[in-house]
């Protein structure tokens, strides 16, 4: 196995950490355990942020990989990971209004959007992992050039 396979498996696992963390962070508020909710929300925010550095890094240096598995089904994986983007994007501006709104101790607003938010985080970590699943599991596919090549015409 190469780091084609070992830098998105790191970075998804991140994904699902940080998810795991913002559940765990809701059964604490739940339970009235402020202090220990921040700290597992931090950390959540904080292996989210591991994980965007070790994908924009590998998009930058390696590439993505390409789509790998029948091209009949290729229509419906880019939809799906559209779909993906759109909702880790998403997710991603509201995790960091809630974190904000959490830190300015606005916790009405916090606590209505973080309902929400944490919704929309576990859609796009699960949505995540399907994509993963696809591109180094069930379909692996080649893998297209740094986009700093594509940049500089190297």
């Amino acid at each position: 196995m190469d780091m084609y396979f070992w830098l998105p498996t790191i970075s998804t696992s991140f994904i699902v950490i940080s998810a795991v963390l913002v559940g765990i962070g809701w059964i604490l508020i739940i339970r009235g355990k402020r202090e220990a909710h921040q700290s597992a929300m931090v950390a959540g925010a904080i292996a989210a942020l591991i994980f965007f550095v070790i994908y924009m890094s590998r998009t930058v240096f390696v590439g993505n990989t390409a789509w790998g598995g029948d091209p009949d089904l290729e229509i419906f994986y880019r939809i799906f990971l559209i779909f993906h983007i759109i909702l880790a994007t998403v997710a991603a501006i509201f995790g960091i209004s809630t974190l904000v709104l959490g830190f300015k101790k606005k916790f009405g607003t916090h606590r209505r959007w973080g309902k929400f938010t944490s919704m929309i985080w576990f859609g796009s970590a699960l949505t995540g992992v399907v994509v993963y699943v696809l591109l180094y599991l069930l379909y692996p596919g080649g893998h297209t050039r740094p986009v700093w090549e594509v940049i500089l015409g190297v």
